[in-house]
């Protein structure tokens, strides 16, 4: 791909000056018109070193309103993003609805960069290249325009770029040794780029090469780039808001079921056998113990740099509440925290809707805990109709990419899904409701969410069934009997991360032995 490009186009400064007059103050249009529809955009810059990246990324934003943009520079890890997924620190500089990111090198540097020192194994590779995937296609998928740049020149140029650097004091200290070395095995890196290229160039965040010898054609090709693909964007987005508008009067039509959805008619929840329980005497003594078990096995966790994620789901009143308590009791407060997910508030709406859990997931070695979870996408939205069938089912695959990003950093994910049955819950309503002490915890919406049970125990079947993953499992805690129920959590949580801590010592055990070796 690389080879093929010609990088000796030039334009003359008169024709520089013409298209420029005409490019930025249409930039500048573009970017209020995406601001009025809400269009939120991130501008990726790639390239070689001394290609002109901060450069052309100080050309661009001369078109543009500084109160509608952001760029990030993308160096080296911080401490504090090591300790997470890689996609983590992109996730939490993500442009809300109606605003502009732009970033001096981007998330590539996982497959570029830092493969190339070493920083990336071949494993990690291939892994980096699904998250990167599943990451554009998510953000586009939702609005998100993604343009990527990549800034071109060949060896001999950047060598002489990286040389003038180097001869002055005021500018020596942009060139690394890295820069250096990178020259020297120019043909050795450049196949990791091509290579990156050809993999992650599609129809919904295409690769847009610059030839960047001449800054004047590269500036404005670059221009010329971003704002055909904004037109296009606006196009569109004004194109379907005019449709629903002529369509909002006609009559809603009921969703057929597609006939491949008749395979998931099975029920997971109905094969829960509710009246398993404890006796008070049966409870207490195997919650000490486990409670125990697990005060040490946190600890542990530190110590290993374990991230452990654990999400919780049920039906209104079926014992998140109770479990998650039991389940922190003899925990150091200062190692976890749970969220309580209530519906999204402004800022969070004007982002995907997976960017407020990725915010919050646990660095290496602490724990968080969900009670309710990015799931209401295709259980409250899906049923309330807070999104559309299409973002719905496509939140299972985004779901299940997000989760095996997580367990790819290591961190161990466990989802709970509280059972109970209709008539234990009018119980328990009707309890609450009798006592003083407890009658916030009822509201009128979950009585009206009781007349929709079936169409929720049909949407929880679906989820359980095509998002329960090996690395990622759904356990269903039969909930009847809150005693066995919050036992069963415990018992669920010591087992899995005991198993994740005999694996990390025997890692360890291996690679130590590996180094005797040597």
């Amino acid at each position: 791909m690389l080879e093929k490009i010609d990088l000796k186009k030039k334009l003359t400064k008169t024709e520089y000056g013409r298209r420029m007059e005409e490019l930025m103050p249409k930039l500048g249009r573009l970017q209020r018109e995406c601001q009025k529809w809400k269009i939120p955009v991130m501008i990726a810059f790639e390239g070689y070193g001394a290609s002109g990246k901060g450069v052309q990324i100080g050309e661009l934003i001369q078109g543009l309103d500084p109160r509608g943009f952001q760029v990030y520079a993308v160096k080296n890890e911080t401490e504090e993003e090591r300790m997470h997924p890689f996609l983590w620190r992109f996730w939490t500089k993500m442009p809300p609805k109606g605003r502009i990111a732009i970033y001096d090198s981007s998330w590539y540097r996982k497959v570029l960069i830092d493969r190339f020192d070493g920083k990336t194994s071949e494993k990690e590779v291939e892994n980096s290249f699904r998250s990167i995937r599943s990451f554009e296609e998510q953000l586009t998928a939702d609005g998100m325009v993604m343009i990527k740049i990549f800034l071109a020149i060949d060896k001999k140029e950047q060598k002489k770029r990286l040389e003038k650097l180097l001869d002055s004091k005021e500018t020596a200290w942009r060139v690394s040794e890295g820069d250096l070395k990178r020259n020297r095995d120019f043909q050795e890196y450049r196949a990791m780029n091509e290579e990156m290229l050809l993999r992650t160039d599609t129809a919904h965040a295409p690769w847009h090469i610059v030839e960047a010898t001449d800054r004047r054609f590269a500036t404005v090709k670059i221009y010329s780039i971003v704002v055909k693909t904004l037109e296009q964007k606006i196009r569109e987005v004004a194109r379907k808001k005019a449709e629903d508008a002529e369509g909002s009067g006609s009559v809603a039509m009921t969703e057929e079921q597609p006939a491949e959805d008749l395979v998931l008619k099975e029920s997971v929840l109905s094969k829960a056998d509710l009246s398993l329980s404890y006796t008070k005497e049966e409870y207490k003594e195997k919650l000490s113990k486990l409670q125990k078990k697990l005060e040490k096995l946190h600890g542990e966790l530190y110590r290993y740099r374990i991230p452990v994620v654990l999400g919780f789901e049920g039906w209104d009143a079926g014992g998140k509440g109770g479990a998650i308590k039991r389940l922190t009791q003899r925990m150091d407060p200062r190692g976890y925290v749970v969220h309580p997910t209530a519906s999204p508030n402004d800022i969070e709406r004007a982002h995907h809707y997976l960017w407020r859990f990725w915010t919050d997931m646990p660095k290496a070695g602490h724990v968080t805990i969900f009670d309710r979870t990015w799931y209401g996408r295709v259980m409250v939205e899906r049923i309330e109709g807070f999104c559309t069938r299409q973002e719905w089912q496509r939140a299972y695959r985004e779901i299940n990419d997000m989760e095996k990003d997580l367990t790819e950093a290591d961190a161990v994910v466990l989802k709970f899904w509280m059972q109970i049955d209709k008539e234990e819950q009018a119980r328990r309503f009707q309890a609450r409701q009798e006592n003083p002490e407890k009658q916030w915890k009822i509201t009128d919406e979950d009585w009206r969410n009781r007349e929709k049970w079936d169409q929720y125990e049909e949407a929880v079947n679906e989820m359980l069934i095509r998002t329960s993953s090996p690395y990622a499992p759904w356990i269903v805690v039969e909930g009847n009997c809150k005693y066995y129920a919050r036992i069963k959590v415990l018992e669920t949580v010591v087992e899995a991360v005991e198993k994740k801590l005999e694996e990390k010592k025997q890692e360890k055990k291996r690679q130590e032995e590996k180094k005797g070796r040597k």
